[in-house]
């Protein structure tokens, strides 16, 4: 039976790409000059770093501009708060998500079973797999997904025929 695979995965080689090119930019602007302005990723999680909110705001636009460039989308990102670090710097936690949730595989499984279609969903970890007999059904559904699923870059893969 076709198949396919629906996940939420970014291009991790990439935000590391984009992580070093805004730290690159942030030793170089005249606008953080003398600042501890920077950005540092360990594993999926992304921590700014700078001398006040305004120089974070800075930062984060340069980062998000950065994304963009390399094709990333900001979805991707989960904003966490700003917090206060010693004196007057502050720091914020991005996220970067990765995997389907269970809350949104359910919403998926769910909004395939009520459009009527000849397909079927199964959550299978952290992605769903989408199955039907025809492989108009399948384009028929990435369709549906692409519509009406807009909160996460969905991606789809692992194409069976």
């Amino acid at each position: 039976m076709p198949s396919f695979d629906t996940v939420l995965e970014p291009n991790l080689v990439e935000v590391r790409n984009a992580v070093e090119q805004t730290n690159k930019e942030a030793g170089t602007r005249f606008d953080f000059k003398g600042s501890s302005a920077k950005a540092e990723l360990k594993d999926k999680e992304l921590t700014l770093f700078a001398d006040s909110d305004f120089q974070l705001d800075q930062l984060r636009d340069v980062f998000t501009g950065k994304l963009t460039k390399r094709q990333v989308d900001v979805r991707f990102l989960d904003l966490g708060k700003v917090e206060k670090v010693g004196g007057d710097k502050v720091k914020q936690v991005i996220k970067i998500k990765a995997g389907i949730e269970s809350e949104l595989a359910k919403k998926i499984v769910k909004l395939l079973k009520d459009s009527k279609m000849k397909v079927n969903g199964a959550i299978q970890g952290d992605a769903v797999r989408v199955t039907g007999s025809k492989r108009d059904d399948l384009q028929a559904a990435i369709a549906l997904l692409r519509k009406d699923v807009t909160e996460v870059p969905l991606t789809f893969n692992n194409f069976r025929d």
